[in-house]
């Protein structure tokens, strides 16, 4: 307090104001909030367009393209060297230009996602042809099969000096094919000890087998079996070698028999490497001959190459252009004036409707 003259208070009082330049806030300013908010609406908006892009379905997704796509294209820059040629429609010769070329309107398939190109109704109905022909010569061919298992076991039950040898042939339907088995048991071998020659009895059987084979057009897979017994000789001849040469009999008498060397498609000798009965590989019934009809070989067989007649390609084939095929089919069509029909299973030649002829047996027993 300040005294005035007198001794007296004046009642006055001093403010000082200090003002502070600078400082965190002055220096940097807010010029880094607008960016951060930028970069954030960005980043909301792209995550958006991707939530968008996943929900919508294929049809709005070309309803957008095709939207968004042009429909005349020009090829001048200029831009006059479309229809009018940069002439108004009053003027003579404005529809024709030297510059202008003729519209083409090509009509395409739409997209399809994950198709790969190759997802048109035309190549579906084909792969489905070809899956029905597929199908239906497979089961044309089991019911072959099963009616020659039929009548190879009713023509064994038929001549009473064979019945004896029921329980030696054994017959069964496997992914391989038809198996036909002719298998040892005790007291009645197919094949003598430790050789190849075979028994009157086996023959007797191989020609039942024979007529069968004669009869049905697959290839013949042939494999001889032995025990687990130990054999060998001293120049070292086994159960192997042993295997191979009773397949080898049993090839040469079909052979003699009139089936086609040509049908033969492998003859094995196994050993023991595939026992019939596991648990016990020393038991005789191990010693066997295989006789198997493949499925889906030889000459004549619908299931070999189903739809061969109309040039379809095996299954899971794919084209070398994508709809080459129909426009060959269009040619072929053009070309003979008609559809062709697609292909029926037909059976083998000397079968009608898939029944096998009965055995004419003729065997002379002695």
């Amino acid at each position: 307090m300040a005294e005035g003259e007198g001794g007296g208070s004046l009642g006055q009082s001093i403010i000082i104001k200090k003002v502070v330049k600078g400082g965190h806030g002055g220096h940097h300013g807010v010029a880094w909030k607008i960016a951060y908010a930028d970069f954030v609406t960005a980043m909301m908006a792209f995550f958006l367009l991707l939530w968008l892009l996943n929900s919508v379905t294929q049809e709005q997704l070309e309803g957008i393209s095709n939207y968004f796509a042009p429909v005349t294209a020009s090829s001048s820059q200029s831009g006059l060297g479309d229809i009018l040629g940069g002439k108004t429609i009053t003027e003579e010769g404005a529809a024709q230009n030297s510059t202008s070329r003729d519209s083409v309107t090509v009509d395409l398939p739409p997209p399809k996602a994950g198709s790969g190109g190759d997802g048109s109704e035309e190549a579906q109905s084909d792969n489905a042809s070809d899956e029905a022909v597929e199908e239906a010569a497979k089961r044309k061919e089991q019911e072959q099969l099963d009616q020659a298992q039929l009548e190879l076991e009713e023509a064994l039950a038929a001549i009473p000096q064979l019945k004896n040898l029921a329980e030696s042939l054994l017959i069964d339907n496997t992914p391989e094919g038809l198996r036909i088995q002719l298998v040892d048991k005790e007291g009645l071998a197919m094949f003598p000890s430790g050789g190849s020659e075979m028994y009157l009895h086996t023959k007797k059987i191989l020609e039942l087998v024979a007529k069968i084979i004669n009869t049905l057009p697959q290839d013949v897979s042939i494999s001889g079996h032995t025990d687990a017994s130990k054999f060998r000789t001293n120049n070292g001849y086994g159960n192997w070698e042993l295997s191979a040469e009773r397949a080898n009999a049993a090839r040469r008498y079909l052979e003699h028999l009139k089936v086609a060397e040509k049908r033969i498609a492998r003859v094995v000798g196994m050993a023991a490497t595939e026992p019939l009965l596991v648990d016990d590989p020393t038991n005789p019934r191990n010693r066997r001959l295989s006789i198997v009809m493949l499925r889906g070989t030889g000459e004549g067989n619908p299931a070999a190459n189903p739809g061969a007649g109309d040039g379809r390609r095996k299954k899971n084939q794919p084209e070398s252009l994508p709809g080459l095929d129909a426009i060959k089919r269009k040619q072929l069509q053009d070309q003979r004036g008609a559809p062709q029909p697609v292909p029926q299973a037909v059976p083998p030649s000397g079968q009608e409707g898939g029944a096998l002829p009965r055995l004419q047996l003729q065997i002379q027993t002695q």
